[in-house]
């Protein structure tokens, strides 16, 4: 059964806002697991070795600056579910994203295993954002 033209583009927005939905909610579940579970409690020592290793960083405030990491990325997550200026969420993302891996890779090259995968990840993950935001920006114009 064929459902009216102009019932049918109804349906196909709503469609795509619930496939928009499920992307949103997926970058904002990677924010929350890097942020809370892998920084804050109960952190990951690969995390406190990477961020221990960034120069002028005196030790006494690696956990305070792993914390603070932390709270930012659960605080993007929930920027990011909110849907609100998604652009500017997405090159914020892609600043931090990009800045990560960056320091990561010339502070601490031995605590990455794989910077190939990391890499990769990280490029697929942007992706996703920039579309996530694209959607979100064609959605609020509609």
């Amino acid at each position: 059964m064929s459902l009216p033209a102009k019932l049918q583009g109804r349906h196909v927005v709503r469609e795509q806002t619930g496939l928009g939905g499920a992307a949103r909610g997926a970058v904002a579940l990677v924010w929350f697991y890097e942020g809370w579970w892998c920084k804050v409690w109960p952190g990951r020592a690969d995390q406190r070795a990477i961020v221990g290793d960034v120069p002028f960083l005196p030790a006494w405030a690696v956990t305070t600056a792993l914390v603070a990491i932390g709270l930012a990325e659960v605080a993007l997550g929930l920027w990011v579910l909110s849907g609100r200026r998604a652009r500017a969420a997405a090159l914020v993302q892609t600043v931090l994203v990009g800045g990560f891996n960056a320091g990561g890779l010339l502070f601490s090259p031995g605590q990455i295993d794989e910077p190939g995968r990391l890499l990769t990840q990280n490029l697929a993950f942007v992706a996703l954002v920039w579309m996530v935001a694209e959607s979100s920006a064609k959605a609020a114009a509609r």
